[in-house]
């Protein structure tokens, strides 16, 4: 399956309004954003846990990453409410649920396969610190490694930056709203931009809260199945 496959392309999807697709698990559903492969698969997502919803120990062969987007999301490592931000590597394994329901943003097979680094982040308790170079954004810095670079921003109304994707970059607007390339992007909107390119948003009036990934676009692959 490839849904938003060509990684050349700028994309740009408004998840609220995409629907709510079933997935194998009971009471799990999904909205798609990109995908390379069938069940197992390079995947962007947005996932809803219903109340009282869990999935079986799994592995992830190719890690995963997340962001809970609302309600709280849990397994055996613990109970993580909205602002979480999780990253279990390459062949970690866990048992996902959620009592009170959840959703998340959520990154499949994205990982270099020889990371072993797990991080579990509530932001809502992370400071942030002002960028030296971009007046009215302020950072908090969620993961970084060769590949990528993870981090919340926070944008003050109406100030304009570009953005670094000359490795490509990821944005999903958690609160407020952005301008880029002359469209609106609201609460929950997810765009990709290819390598190199030219990158510049501006900040709704009310500002924005976004989660960013930039830098790893090189390393697309698709898992590898048998």
């Amino acid at each position: 399956m490839k849904i938003n496959g060509d990684f050349s392309k700028r994309v740009l999807e408004f998840s609220d309004e995409i629907q709510w697709i079933e997935s194998p698990i009971k009471g799990v559903d999904r909205r798609p954003l990109d995908r390379l492969g069938g069940e197992v698969a390079r995947a962007t997502t947005v996932v809803r846990f219903a109340p009282g919803s869990q999935f079986s120990e799994h592995v992830h062969t190719g890690g995963e990453e997340f962001f809970v987007l609302d309600g709280v999301f849990q397994d055996e490592h613990g109970d993580f409410p909205r602002g979480s931000y999780i990253r279990n590597p390459p062949e970690s394994k866990h048992t996902p649920a959620s009592q009170p329901g959840c959703t998340i943003f959520v990154k499949l097979w994205q990982f270099d396969l020889q990371d072993r680094t797990h991080v579990r982040t509530d932001t809502n308790k992370l400071g942030r610190v002002n960028d030296a170079e971009r007046e009215g954004v302020a950072v908090s810095p969620l993961f970084q490694d060769e590949r990528e670079n993870v981090r919340l921003e926070y944008w003050q109304p109406g100030v304009s930056h570009a953005v670094n994707a000359k490795g490509g970059a990821e944005i999903f607007v958690l609160r407020g709203t952005i301008t880029e390339a002359g469209e609106n992007l609201p609460k929950h909107a997810w765009l990709r931009v290819p390598i190199g390119y030219d990158l510049t948003i501006k900040a709704g009036e009310k500002g924005a809260k976004l989660w960013i990934k930039s830098g790893h676009l090189p390393y697309v692959t698709a898992p590898f199945t048998g």
